[in-house]
């Protein structure tokens, strides 16, 4: 997506196990006040989408992406991590 990059890892044996989330913006996003602000905007558009569209068992990872993850609208940033989350779980259309 034009926002961030969304990796899922299926974890074996851990159907019940839950939705396990991570974050990582590099110092290629900016300074600390930009790292921080793309990674408090993954967060918080993974705590929406997540529990409709997550599935228990895998691991995600969020990357954000140098000037855009920040600068994004957040229904845009919104609707692209459903939309990758459809793609990884094949129900996209």
């Amino acid at each position: 997506m034009s926002g961030f990059i969304l990796q899922m890892l299926p974890r074996p044996n851990a159907e019940d196990a839950g939705i396990r989330v991570g974050y990582t913006c590099s110092k290629k996003v900016g300074n600390a006040v930009a790292r921080n602000r793309a990674k408090r905007r993954l967060r918080e558009i993974a705590r929406a989408a997540l529990p409709l569209g997550g599935q228990a068992g895998h691991d995600y990872v969020l990357v954000g992406r140098h000037g855009v993850t920040a600068a994004l609208p957040y229904a845009k940033l919104l609707g692209d991590f459903e939309k990758a989350l459809g793609i990884l779980h094949g129900k996209a259309k």
